[in-house]
């Protein structure tokens, strides 16, 4: 194991750098990936901990309700800082509302992070919203790609939705797109490079109908598509994901591309992931902006390693802005106060202070005050 010296000067090293038109033969390729700084590969290794199960393929998000805290971040002026947060792609809407200088993907899943290593090979080839969809599900890139540009979202999920993919859009897809993970320097065996072929086939073959897996627990059909959480809203009406908006595209390609995206293996509770991003946070003069943590804490808190995860957030650099971001499922007390009829989930913001405070008093023995404990409503005040 490299000594703590030689990682701080790495993780310095690192802070210092760096009608739809139809479907047709593919655009010419996108100039090459360049390789991921060393450092990248370094962090994801240094800041990981080993594995562990969780019994899902969450190639997407199941929260129907994920975007409707975006325009309470905006309101309550979480900006900046660091951002960490649980899970796939979701977490690029909360990283284009908050714009932090770094974001890391802390997941108990190693999948995971190999699944945010197909996001960035996807994020250094696509040079918009709509090359990024096509690179994603396989499907031709149409000759005039650079015209999608400000293309609205629901042309772009319409196209998506019909087009279908060719032996040579699905071959071109998966070459860019290994070429670009063997780029990022992460240290890979055989088995990681099938499951991330896997992982792209899955998104091939079903396209926009994508959705959760779960063993053991109800259907697909509970579960929303690609289609469906692309084309979600803010709880106030408002396009509010990472490709509503071209801008925000790029903004979160530009991240990626200066390897300030940073996937981690780590459990939340767990000894080492969270306290080593965190250090790393601290040593830059940074803040954590916000955590989001979906529903990880209902399983933390049945595992009976909550009090370490409490640890964990509380001992987090923040600042009076900062905020979990969490999703609820309800439970034997029902639906959450805040939620939105016709959702199965409802998402939740508190403040870390608040959070940490309750620590301090002796922490939560109940999930459902944790859920309630400080909660802020997402609503707009004309709304509620």
């Amino acid at each position: 194991m490299r000594s703590r010296s030689s990682l701080l000067l790495a993780l310095l090293a690192l802070a210092a750098c760096r009608s739809a038109p139809a479907p047709v033969p593919a655009a010419p390729p996108t100039a090459a990936a360049a390789p991921a700084s060393p450092d990248f590969a370094r962090l994801v290794t240094e800041l990981s901990e080993p594995g562990g199960y969780f019994d899902s393929d969450n190639l997407v998000t199941n929260e129907t309700s994920y975007l409707h805290v975006v325009g309470a971040l905006k309101r309550l002026g979480v900006q900046g800082g660091a951002y960490i947060g649980v899970g796939p792609d979701q977490n690029f809407s909360y990283v284009a509302a908050i714009r932090p200088s770094v974001a890391f993907m802390l997941d108990i899943r190693r999948d995971n992070m190999l699944e945010h290593l197909l996001f960035k090979a996807l994020f250094a080839r696509a040079r918009n919203r709509a090359e990024y969809l096509a690179l994603l599900t396989g499907r031709p890139v149409p000759t005039d790609v650079e015209r999608w540009a400000d293309r609205p979202l629901a042309d772009l999920v319409a196209h998506f939705d019909t087009a279908t993919s060719t032996p040579a859009s699905e071959a071109s897809a998966r070459e860019l797109v290994m070429d670009g993970v063997r780029r990022t320097g992460v240290p890979l065996d055989s088995s990681d490079l099938a499951t991330i072929r896997r992982f792209h086939g899955a998104f091939i073959a079903d396209g926009m109908q994508i959705r959760y897996e779960s063993r053991g627990r109800p259907g697909r059909g509970f579960f929303p598509s690609l289609h469906d959480l692309l084309l979600a809203r803010d709880v106030d009406g408002s396009e509010a994901g990472y490709l509503a908006r071209e801008a925000d595209y790029q903004f979160v390609k530009d991240l990626e591309a200066r390897d300030r995206v940073i996937p981690v293996t780590g459990n939340l509770a767990g000894p080492k992931a969270v306290a080593a991003v965190g250090a790393w946070v601290r040593a830059q003069g940074e803040h954590v902006s916000a955590l989001y943590t979906s529903n990880a804490e209902d399983y933390i808190m049945r595992d009976g390693s909550f009090p370490a995860f409490e640890r964990n957030v509380a001992g987090l650099p923040r600042d009076a802005k900062s905020v979990i971001i969490r999703s609820y499922f309800g439970g034997f007390r029902g639906q959450h106060p805040f939620n939105v009829p016709g959702f199965r989930s409802t998402q939740l913001l508190q403040p870390i202070d608040a959070f940490a405070a309750t620590v301090a008093k002796g922490g939560y023995g109940d999930y459902y005050l944790l859920v309630t404990d400080g909660a802020i409503d997402p609503r707009p005040p004309v709304n509620r």
